[in-house]
This record gives structure tokens, C-alpha cells and sequence, in this order.
């Protein structure tokens, strides 16, 4: 059995993933009979049973505290919107910024589909103050002052720092693809993350800025790689490497997959589904995981970027599991 799915939020906390999907159905049950509802002893009784229940549902409250799901403009609407979490927007405002998408969803007796994600107020503050940010499934396309071209892809944040004497990229969060133009000036390029600083020699390369390291992939012409104690390290075309402030990995080839997304697609393959399922939801607000029955199955595609629903059905179609959306900002694959 495969590692239990981690949610994607601020808390270190971590149940197993049977708990967290039950604690999902009673959260859903739950709400949609409102108070006073003939479940709540049954619920009681599953809430009682076990450290793991207490721990999972502790842990659902907490997620659902931060998601407010979109003002309703039509009767429609509202009801669809009835059985999503709500939550004071005075309680959660200093701690998270909702995003709001609406989209389709058929079979499931809604008449929308409510999605949105939490983000720490400090990363919304960096995300404010750079020159460029896209947000969460946003990518941006950007020529700068010397031609050089730089896609930046979802939830990012890059400043330019560009004068007589150098021109500097600032990854504060997220991922990139540069392609750099030749300076008359002959200015050094730059990247720098806080892991280090990167510096182009006439290239085409990825960067990637996680909470634990700085993931380079390049494809072209080289890059020197010295981190912030100044080990530093030259990484041709073909190779990639990841690197703290004080370590480099070893070599390894690139990964097509790294400059996909800036054609508007995920690239698997021979990915696990686990894997492939954790950079889907890097595109899309809410929570996305995978039951360990199925999150060590192999996967090789394409799936479009911008279109989640469309990626998680093809999934459906090709592989032997299913798609199952408990609450509104809930997905979960599952064995068929």
C-alpha cells in the first residue's frame, strides 16, 4: 500500500487516507441535512471510535474553514451552493484569500461546481508586490526589455531586476521557462532563488522554486548553478539538477516533462498515478488525491493544463478507476 495522501494545506497533518475520505462523506452528509439531522448519532458513534476518526475530522473542520465557496447570483445557484463549506470571511480573512472558479458538473444532483484554494496571506503578499504572478491554473507569456522570453507558470511570482550592469530574474515562488535573448551589453544573466544563483550562458531552462529546494532543467547552451554557501556547479544542455542552500544533486538527464506545461500540457511517462495526480493539482483550487490501491498504477499521456475535469475523465476512461467529488473542493481517484 502506497503512501496516505498529504493534503495540500498549511498544517502539519497527516491521517491515513481512509479516515480523511470518511471524515470527507460525513462532513458532506453532515451538512447537507443541516442541524438537528438523525445522522449526527451515527456520526457521533464514528467520531468515538477511533483517535484516527477525531484526528481526520479535526483535520476536514480546519480545511473547511478555509474555503468559502462563491455568493450565489440565482436561486439555482444558491442551491447548489448549499451543501459547500461557509465560513465568516471576517473569521478567515487574515489567514486566506479565496479564489473562485465555476464550472460544470454533471451526475452529482449540483447544478455548479464551486472551486477555490487557500493560500497563506504571507505568499499573497509576495505574489502582490512582484512584477509578475499568475495565479493558481494561470500561465503568462512575457517578452522583457531584451528580447528575452520567459513563461511563467501557475501560482508564480518573478521580479526583473534589469540596469547597466546585469540582468537578474527573481524567482520568488513557483516555476518559469526562460529563453534568453543575446545582450549587446553583454550584461551577465541571472536567476536567483533562495536557494541560490543561478547564471545563463546563452540558454533555454527551467526553474522551479519548492519550500525545499530549486529544481533546474536545462535545454539548451549551460548553466552555472552556486548556491547560497557557494558550492557551484556547471549544468549543460540535457541535464538537470536540484539544489539547497548548501547541497547540489547529482546529474540526471532533463525531463521533457519540466518545459510541457508551457505548451499547455502535463507530459507522463511512465509516471505513477500518484504522481501525475499531485502535479494536476498544481492547476486547479481545492483538494485532489489518490486512494493507495491506486496510486502506484503507471501512467503515460498527455493531459491538458487547462482543463482539469477533462484530464481526471480521461483517467477515468483509460485507466480502472473513478472519480469521486465529496465536497466541492474534495476530488478523489479511486479503484473502479
Amino acid at each position: 500500500m502506497g503512501r496516505p495522501s498529504r493534503l495540500p494545506v498549511a498544517d502539519d497533518l497527516e491521517a491515513d487516507f481512509g479516515s480523511l475520505e470518511q471524515a470527507a462523506n460525513w462532513y458532506a452528509a453532515l451538512h447537507a441535512e443541516g442541524e438537528g439531522g438523525q445522522q449526527r448519532k451515527a456520526w457521533s458513534e464514528w467520531l468515538a471510535a477511533s483517535p484516527q476518526h477525531r484526528r481526520a475530522w479535526a483535520h476536514i473542520e480546519s480545511v473547511s474553514r478555509r474555503f468559502e465557496p462563491l455568493r450565489a447570483q440565482s436561486e439555482a445557484e444558491r442551491d447548489a451552493a448549499s451543501a459547500a463549506v461557509r465560513v465568516s470571511a471576517k473569521q478567515a480573512a487574515s489567514r486566506r484569500r479565496m479564489l473562485t472558479c465555476l464550472a460544470a458538473l454533471g451526475g452529482t444532483g449540483l447544478t455548479a461546481w464551486l472551486t477555490w484554494r487557500f493560500t497563506p496571506l504571507p505568499g499573497l503578499v509576495v505574489a502582490w508586490r512582484a512584477g509578475y504572478h499568475t495565479g493558481v491554473g494561470e500561465q503568462r507569456d512575457v517578452v522583457l526589455a531584451d528580447g528575452t522570453r520567459v513563461w511563467i507558470n501557475t501560482d508564480s511570482a518573478l521580479d526583473v531586476d534589469y540596469d547597466d550592469t546585469h540582468r537578474l530574474l527573481i524567482l520568488q515562488a513557483g516555476e518559469i521557462l526562460i529563453d534568453t535573448a543575446r545582450d549587446p551589453h553583454d550584461r551577465p544573466f541571472y536567476v536567483d532563488t533562495r536557494h541560490g544563483r543561478m547564471q545563463a550562458l546563452g540558454t533555454r531552462f527551467t526553474v522551479r522554486q519548492t519550500a525545499s529546494c530549486t529544481e533546474l532543467s536545462v535545454f539548451d547552451g549551460l548553466v552555472e548553478i552556486r548556491t547560497r554557501s557557494g558550492i557551484t556547479e556547471r549544468v549543460a544542455a540535457g541535464k538537470q539538477r536540484s539544489f539547497t542552500g548548501d547541497t547540489i544533486s547529482g546529474a540526471a538527464a532533463a525531463d521533457p516533462a519540466r518545459e510541457a506545461w508551457s505548451h499547455g500540457v502535463i507530459l507522463a511517462d511512465d509516471i505513477s498515478l500518484d504522481a501525475l495526480i499531485r502535479e494536476l493539482g498544481r492547476y486547479q483550487h481545492g483538494h485532489i488525491g489518490v486512494d493507495p490501491r491506486v496510486a502506484n498504477i503507471r501512467v503515460v499521456g498527455r493531459f491538458p493544463i487547462d482543463n482539469p475535469d477533462q484530464a481526471l475523465a480521461m483517467l477515468a476512461r483509460d485507466l480502472p478507476v473513478s472519480i469521486q467529488r465529496t465536497l466541492p473542493w474534495w476530488t478523489t481517484v479511486e479503484p473502479r
